[in-house]
């Protein structure tokens, strides 16, 4: 008898998200961990994500013999060998290659376990449920602790010859005197329009400058932060909004000219201010792309809840175990 339940899993760079699936795409029990809390122990994360996996499970009121697979999510997911590979937003893979595969099968009792980059997982949640139903080509940007994409050419996701295709946030969109990004190079386009590099803007910005803004006030900055003050009408926060849509419509407009996608989907944490983005998103990118896409290309926001998209996503891995 065939199983019909499956597990997704959505590793971010501060939490992993765990949910239990049916074969309808409805997610029956869902959990969070901590994912920046091991340091550099792969082995002490694999374990409390097994754990944590199986109490999932239990919470569905299912067994793991229930379960046909489990399918991950995760920066730098290679879906040929299993393996995180330099993956700069989790210290436990930012300086080599965690088999997360293999061994997550191993602590969950033998339940096969399929892997995959977190935002080729997102693109696949979004094209199975949300917004980008039905096309075959688009782009999925993530915008969250850092800047992932997934890539949908011909209905099929993009992995390249080694499985590591669709790093657009480690292209870069800063040519002169760029930031540091956390993958070592300078000037990518995720030490800019993340919600890290939104909030080091802020700051950078404010230490050279008089400008008023209610951002003055704090010890620490972040993206919500910015968030609240643009919400307030502070000019300083939606000026902030305003270049970081900008530099991302830039970029987008040149991932537009090498696969010539149907639409654009942000997905994640910073897309939640869609009213502050939006508009410098697509000022940028019509004016920067080649008239043959200029108004063509939709620039499209997740309609899936920000946990089920990636959940959903990695979960359909599964089901082709």
């Amino acid at each position: 008898m065939a199983k019909e339940f499956v597990v997704g899993v959505d590793v971010g760079g501060q939490t992993s998200k765990i949910g239990v699936v049916d074969i309808h795409g409805d997610v029956l029990a869902q959990s969070v961990i901590r994912s920046d809390t091991y340091g550099s122990d792969a082995g002490a994360f694999i374990a409390a994500l097994a754990e944590a996996i199986l109490a999932c499970i239990s919470q569905a009121d299912k067994t793991p013999d229930d379960i046909r697979g489990i399918g991950v999510g995760a920066p730098n997911g290679n879906y040929y060998t299993g393996e995180v590979a330099f993956a700069p937003n989790l210290a436990w893979a930012a300086h080599g290659s965690v088999q997360l595969a293999g061994l997550l099968s191993e602590a969950c009792g033998g339940i096969p376990v399929s892997l995959t980059n977190d935002a080729n997982a997102a693109a696949v949640g979004e094209m199975t449920y949300g917004v980008a139903k039905g096309m075959k080509d688009f782009i999925m940007i993530t915008l969250g602790t850092g800047v992932g994409s997934g890539i949908v050419v011909g209905g099929q996701v993009l992995y390249g010859s080694d499985g590591f295709a669709g790093e657009l946030g480690h292209t870069t969109a800063v040519r002169h005197n760029g930031r540091l990004c956390g993958c070592g190079k300078t000037g990518c386009l995720e030490a800019y329009c993340s919600a890290i590099g939104i909030a080091r803007t802020a700051r950078e910005w404010l230490e050279g400058s008089d400008e008023p803004s209610k951002l003055r006030d704090l010890d620490t900055i972040t993206s919500k932060d910015i968030y609240d003050a643009a919400r307030a009408g502070d000019a300083f926060a939606l000026k902030v909004f305003d270049y970081t849509g900008k530099l991302l419509g830039a970029s987008l407009a040149d991932f537009i000219a090498f696969s010539a996608p149907e639409a654009i989907v942000l997905f994640g944490g910073l897309a939640r201010a869609k009213e502050f983005l939006a508009g410098p998103i697509e000022e940028s990118m019509n004016a920067n792309v080649l008239p043959l896409w200029k108004g063509k290309v939709k620039l499209l926001f997740s309609s899936l809840k920000e946990s089920d998209a990636a959940i959903l996503g990695a979960s359909a891995l599964a089901w082709e175990l």
